[in-house]
């Protein structure tokens, strides 16, 4: 190849990073997969780099603020990981596993309430989520607030049982029949009125 065609080529390249809005959307969209790299790699600190360089050159994605949050949760920086899904929320009300992925954060934290909120919405939008159904029934248990949500704990947990069973997840449908037969014990304990 020539040097004057090698030049004409590296001169179109330039040109095409630099136009208005193309190299922004380009630049966000590699931070992203950047941050979905390093989270795959477990490096969620620096995953949490790129997702943030990335909302900021594209503020408006809410995958990104997903993923953003998920980085933090892996974290455990929880606080940080309930603005991330909360602003996915704001950008995408329907988005199930932002609501999910928070609903789990305020179970961590024991915001048995707004855990409860945040479920109840999954559970009643895709009602074979057994993740949803298991950390709901975990918050009804939890919650100690009037009336206690017996029933609600027992069919959460039941539903969560059944539905990992159907999906092949055995652990899970074991720790959460553990916590089943817990919830069973308390309540037929009359001293738990």
């Amino acid at each position: 190849m020539s040097l004057l065609k090698r030049n004409f080529i590296l001169v179109a390249l330039l040109a095409f990073w630099f136009i208005p809005g193309q190299a922004s959307a380009l630049d966000a969209q590699g931070w992203f997969e950047k941050g979905n790299q390093l989270s795959a790699q477990g490096q969620f600190q620096e995953a949490t780099e790129a997702y943030q360089k990335s909302i900021g050159q594209n503020p408006k994605s809410p995958v990104a603020h997903y993923n953003l949050g998920i980085a933090y949760k892996s974290l455990k920086e929880y606080e940080n990981a309930i603005a991330a899904f909360k602003k996915t929320l704001e950008l995408e009300p329907e988005h199930l596993d932002a609501r999910l992925s928070l609903g789990n954060v305020y179970n961590l934290l024991e915001r048995w309430e707004e855990a409860i909120g945040e479920l109840n919405i999954v559970v009643h939008r895709r009602m074979d989520d057994a993740e949803a159904h298991g950390n709901l029934g975990w918050a009804y248990y939890n919650y100690r607030g009037k009336p206690p949500f017996k029933q609600l704990v027992l069919v959460n947990l039941q539903k969560a049982v059944d539905l990992f069973e159907e999906q092949d997840m055995p652990e899970a449908a074991k720790a959460t029949q553990q916590v089943l037969d817990e919830a069973k014990a308390k309540y037929s304990n009359k001293a738990f009125e």
